[in-house]
């Protein structure tokens, strides 16, 4: 039984692109928590030792392996910085944040070159501005989502990606182009919408169409250069982000747990790029944010 129980977990870890979406998306549920399925190795490798069952012991080789192959890259320290880099931050603020300010100075503290900020309330948004202005010049808000930048911004529009059927006044995405030293780059920020696990499993098609939408945007994009920063709500393991991940390179190195704040489980808030590499992804400090914030090196091509 241990040793069945084993090959499974191999099985789910190995073959979860083979667990169908049609009922609940249970496919994306279990790929949403992927890297956890390993948890199962200790489970059983403490009544395997206990038991003494050879057969078991040697059959959780095989749910190491398929967990090392699919994870064990992003354990490895991320490559030095370099001169080509670009720093970047993405947060989603909570627009229930009760102290922006001092979540604007823990962003700025990182001194990246771009921090995306998601969940912007009318409110809030003056102390970003003034808090982030000294060191951010360079500013672009649609909606609920912006961006703060060291370099010049231009050809600022609305992202249209709400998917059918959600209220006329969401507006959750943006595109600019960032004039960097080493060039411009196309800059998106979204905020995918949000999905919930109940009884029937895993609802999630507003968000699934409106990845789908953002992933033709970027598709459509003329410069080379692209960089995505926003709360996808989803891992890049779930197929519902296909239409990007698919598209453009996701991070090599850090697991960069985000959300919850308070017990992270999974990382929600994503970097990732065309034509440049997403080195290292690590979170920052928490803020008065139900998401941590997480930070990255972007090394262009």
């Amino acid at each position: 039984m241990l040793a069945a129980l084993a090959v499974l977990t191999a099985g789910l870890l190995a073959l979860h692109r083979a667990v169908p979406n049609s009922v609940g998306h249970a496919g994306s549920l279990l790929e949403a928590f992927l890297p956890w399925v390993g948890l199962m190795v200790v489970v059983l490798l403490v009544p395997a030792l206990l038991r003494r069952a050879a057969t078991a012991l040697v059959a959780l080789l095989l749910p190491v392996a398929a967990w090392m192959y699919l994870f064990g890259g992003l354990l490895l320290p991320g490559a030095k910085p370099g001169a080509h880099d670009l720093a970047v931050v993405q947060h989603n603020v909570s627009d229930e944040n009760t102290d922006p300010a001092g979540t604007a100075r823990t962003l700025a503290d990182a001194e990246p070159d771009l921090i995306a900020l998601e969940e912007l309330v009318p409110s809030a948004l003056p102390v970003y501005e003034r808090t982030l202005a000294p060191e951010y010049p360079y500013h672009a808000v649609r909606g609920t989502v912006g961006l703060w930048s060291k370099h010049p911004l231009r050809g600022t529009r609305l992202l249209e990606i709400k998917p059918p059927g959600v209220a006329a006044d969401w507006s959750r995405g943006l595109r600019t182009v960032v004039h960097a030293p080493h060039g411009e780059i196309a800059a998106y920020v979204a905020h995918l919408p949000s999905v919930r696990v109940r009884a029937s499993g895993l609802a999630s098609s507003w968000r699934d169409q409106s990845a789908d939408l953002l992933g033709k945007a970027v598709a459509a994009e003329r410069l080379k250069r692209v960089v995505l920063l926003g709360d996808l709500n989803s891992t890049v393991d779930d197929r519902g982000l296909a239409p990007l991940t698919s598209r453009m390179n996701v991070a090599e190195r850090g697991f960069a747990f985000s959300f919850p704040a308070a017990f992270p489980l999974a990382r929600i808030d994503q970097v990732m790029a065309r034509s440049a590499t997403v080195g290292h992804i690590r979170t920052l400090p928490a803020t008065g944010s139900d998401h941590l914030p997480v930070a990255a090196r972007i090394t262009l091509g």
